[in-house]
């Protein structure tokens, strides 16, 4: 399909999805509830027609699109979960649920994913093959929707699958690509630092869990500046270090909670042996004991390179060679990863940022905002994207 068809297509329900995009803003749900937006999706869906609805778990939805003729099986994702923040934006379609927050840009990605289902479900005569859109929930919180999904069997038989992100760092008009690892596994640690509390004026009679906490924290960061290869990424960031009642009380307690981000998989599971190692020696050194737990997150996400040239390619003929950015990884985290183990696949931005309008706020910020004029672009994005990805099959 040319370009000027795809922008046509796009056009006729560009005031569509803006709309979508803005009854979700104003009506968003947390991970794992979102009911009343999982039900406004499969209504909207509904009403475009040729489409096979499902509720693979109680609030994610996939339609499917099968095509007149056999061929390729494309997956294309969005998610759909708010998060728990208070927003401070006052335009009219600002949250209506006290304390929630479209404040990542998922009421865009679900918005995008209506309007190219609703392009698809009108070209069906014309498709060779399926496509299958997944809207997911709880993307937010760990253990995530995507893993959900998975073994409710969405991605059985897919051949490759797609995702993108409304991106607030990446300026309108650009599409940030990235070749192989582009967001990091998110994994978390807890730590309790057990002492014996006492008089702070007297701290001969006690073991100092905050002085021996103090400690850990800075020795956990040998273990990114001289455990690690310099050019391997790594971050280990303590987040919260919680002890103490008064001032001149010694507490007997810290808790130590932080995040640890990684691609390499040996790295990984090699970190949390070496920070233990840490807490361990420091507390017995000074007669304390510890407690020490790692959870792991979502895994890497990974972009396959023969999928990425193709969301590449269709940037550059949609919206010519300066669109395209190539960026590097970042150290976030994503459950798309989940989806990327059944089937080769890539995940790509949308620039959403427009200084002049104001729109500079960054993820999870109570005054984030996109500018919607990014939404017609991830549609396009989508639909010439799919397009390309059946067509290899002929």
């Amino acid at each position: 399909m040319i370009r000027e068809e795809i922008k046509r297509l796009v056009d006729e329900v560009k005031a569509d999805v803006i709309a979508w995009r803005r009854h979700l803003h104003a009506h968003p749900e947390l991970s794992f509830q979102e009911e009343k937006t999982a039900q406004f999706v499969y209504e909207t869906l509904q009403s475009f027609g040729h489409l096979e609805l499902s509720r693979p778990t109680k609030t994610s939805v996939m339609a499917r699109l099968v095509g007149k003729q056999p061929g390729r099986v494309v997956a294309i994702r969005a998610d759909m979960d708010a998060l728990p923040i208070q927003e401070e934006n006052t335009f009219e379609f600002a949250s209506k649920n006290p304390g929630v927050m479209h404040a990542c840009g998922h009421d865009g990605h679900t918005a995008m994913l209506l309007g190219a289902a609703k392009i698809f479900s009108q070209l069906r005569d014309t498709i060779r093959g399926e496509i299958r859109f997944l809207f997911q929930h709880a993307e937010e919180l760990f253990p995530g929707g995507a893993e959900e999904m998975v073994q409710a069997g969405v991605m059985d038989g897919v051949d490759v699958v797609i995702g993108t992100h409304l991106w607030s760092p990446l300026d309108l008009g650009k599409v940030g690509i990235v070749y192989g690892p582009m967001m990091a596994a998110p994994d978390r640690f807890f730590i309790r630092i057990i002492g014996k509390g006492g008089h702070g004026a007297m701290p001969h009679q006690t073991i100092d869990a905050i002085a021996i906490g103090a400690q850990v924290v800075t020795n956990l960061q040998h273990i990114v500046s001289r455990y690690v290869d310099p050019v391997e990424p790594l971050v280990l960031s303590v987040t919260q270090f919680v002890a103490g009642t008064a001032h001149n009380v010694l507490p007997g307690e810290v808790e130590i909670q932080g995040t640890v981000r990684t691609f390499d998989d040996t790295l990984r599971h090699t970190v949390p042996q070496w920070m233990e190692r840490i807490v361990k020696g420091i507390t017995e050194a000074h007669g304390a004991s510890y407690e020490f737990e790692f959870n792991y997150g979502y895994r890497p996400v990974v972009n396959y390179d023969e999928v990425t040239r193709v969301i590449e390619d269709t940037a550059r003929e949609l919206f010519g060679e300066e669109a395209v950015a190539r960026l590097k990884p970042n150290m976030g985290g994503e459950d798309f990863s989940a989806f990327l183990q059944k089937a080769p696949g890539s995940f790509f931005y949308v620039g959403a940022r427009n200084e002049e309008k104001g729109i500079v706020y960054p993820h999870h910020h109570p005054r984030f905002t996109i500018d919607e004029d990014a939404l017609e672009i991830g549609v396009q994005l989508f639909v010439g994207a799919t397009l390309k990805l059946l067509a290899e099959a002929e």
